[in-house]
């Protein structure tokens, strides 16, 4: 008797314990009554009533990434590629997540699939290359609005690879190889005509220089020329104020003469006026 007991004591104490539900935090249960929906519960302590109720969902509310495999897509220039996307999404709504869609992450990869393809489609290569910002953006807005009927909020949508056909590969990076070489001889050819320049600019102060330098001595040499002539002017302006007689005049001649007869020369013509130069000056010197 005391085992029955016991062994009716230990099911109770089951059953209570069983009826007992905590939900984690950022989780939410869906419970069924008799296989219909009762109830969502939050985080918490929660008891359910035993064999006619029970958590036929468990639902996490944090944010997931899903990482979907590549997907072929064909531009509006008729360009096959390859573009694998990642979609972060939060649930917001338990029941509808539950109810709503089978297997929604699979949904969401069809979904985003399609829409991918449709947008895509509607543009050229390059603007696909050159777009994602655009294109997450498109994408984003799309699937959030069709997977609000599943209890789905889709923050955002990124573009984790594009991947274009090997020879559209091969002719870009024929094309950037280009480029890259025509910035660099435009680089270069201004390299070269910056330098043209200065070497020019050099020669065309060096001959100004020089030219500057010919003036000032052509100057000088002027001024020199002057400063004699400018001599020999006031010496035989002074000589013509001085009014010298014959006799002086003669006399100077005579030394003059003097002064080339002490040099190398070994003859000395003297003219026939000289002469009476000389009969002249002996005449004074007596007197």
């Amino acid at each position: 008797m005391l085992l029955v007991i016991a062994i009716l004591l230990v099911l109770v104490l089951i059953g209570i314990a069983r009826c007992i539900v905590i939900v984690p935090q950022s989780n939410a249960y869906v419970t069924e009554w008799l296989g219909v929906y009762k109830d969502t519960w939050g985080a918490g302590l929660h008891l359910r009533t035993p064999f006619v109720e029970r958590v036929s969902r468990k639902v996490s509310l944090k944010e997931e990434a899903a990482d979907f495999p590549p997907q072929p897509v064909i531009t509006r220039d008729n360009v096959t590629m390859m573009i694998d996307t990642v979609v972060f999404f939060q649930v917001f709504d338990a029941k509808l997540f539950a109810y709503g869609v089978n297997r929604p992450i699979q949904a969401i990869e069809n979904l985003s699939a399609t829409t991918l393809r449709d947008i895509i489609g509607s543009m050229s290569l390059d603007e696909t290359l050159t777009s994602r910002d655009l294109i997450n953006t498109k994408i984003t807005a799309s699937l959030d609005e069709a997977t609000d009927r599943w209890g789905i909020k889709v923050n955002r949508v990124e573009l984790k690879n594009i991947e274009p056909p090997a020879e559209i590969r091969q002719a870009m990076e024929k094309q950037m190889k280009a480029d890259r070489e025509k910035r660099a001889s435009i680089l270069l050819a201004e390299g070269e005509k910056q330098a043209a320049i200065t070497r020019a600019e050099g020669e065309k102060e060096s001959a100004i220089l020089r030219a500057e330098a010919v003036k000032q001595q052509r100057i000088r040499e002027a001024e020199a020329l002057l400063m004699v002539q400018k001599a020999k002017a006031d010496s035989i302006r002074l000589i013509n104020e001085a009014a010298p007689s014959q006799n002086m005049l003669a006399l100077r001649s005579m030394e003059a003469m003097e002064k080339v007869a002490d040099g190398q020369a070994t003859k000395i013509i003297v003219p026939s006026e000289m002469q009476n130069l000389a009969a002249t000056v002996a005449a004074i010197k007596e007197s």
